[in-house]
């Protein structure tokens, strides 16, 4: 397998001015990275859930004015689609990489995965304290499990269950400057363990 190793030309494509620059960049300079990584972690889901998984790489294809402030490779298993379903995503805004698992406010049996997800609320204890929590994939803010385990978690789940545009992710950001001097080995290895502590989530989530 090709390996992947992150640099500060990656992040810096979310800083360049103009939607047909960036997107010129994106696909030179990132998306190269994000099919090594559909490649071998669709595989890996496959394997470790049973389930066909299927790598959707960010095309950014409606955009016709804002140039995207971040972009990814999402994992799920259904070849045409992913934002219905609760899916894996790794990917960059310019600050950061994110390693998560995602439930999306287009996802129709997002209360029924909220409702899970309550009844199951101790199993977030078994993470590790510098993941993060979420209510809104578009914006790069996070709130560290650590502070946010007590009060914020159980009040992102009941906004998930029960507001349309209610979203919830769980994951880990490593900042741009852990990321770069990660090697390619270390970076593989990080986000395996990273998935492999988001999986039992995944597993509540889909009813498993």
């Amino acid at each position: 397998m090709n390996k992947v190793k992150w640099t500060n030309k990656d992040f810096d494509v979310f800083e360049i001015e103009g939607l047909e620059q960036r997107m010129d960049a994106l696909s030179t300079v990132v998306r190269p990275k994000f099919h090594i990584l559909g490649e071998k972690f669709s595989s890996y889901f496959s394997a470790r859930t049973g389930d066909e998984f299927f790598p959707h790489v960010a095309k950014h294809a409606r955009r016709t004015i804002n140039p995207p402030k971040d972009s990814w490779v999402a994992f799920a298993p259904y070849k045409r689609g992913y934002k219905s379903l609760p899916h894996f995503q790794i990917g960059l805004w310019n600050t950061h990489l994110f390693i998560i698992v995602a439930i999306i406010y287009e996802a129709p049996q997002k209360a029924q995965m909220a409702a899970r997800l309550l009844d199951n609320i101790d199993i977030f204890n078994h993470l590790p304290d510098d993941f993060i929590i979420s209510g809104d994939h578009m914006s790069q803010d996070a709130i560290s499990l650590k502070i946010g385990r007590e009060e914020m978690l159980e009040k992102l789940l009941i906004r998930l269950r029960d507001v349309k545009k209610g979203e919830f992710l769980v994951g880990r950001h490593i900042s741009r400057e852990e990321a770069v001097k990660f090697s390619s080995d270390q970076f593989l290895q990080l986000t395996e363990e990273t998935f492999e502590a988001l999986l039992p989530i995944y597993n509540i989530i889909t009813g498993k």
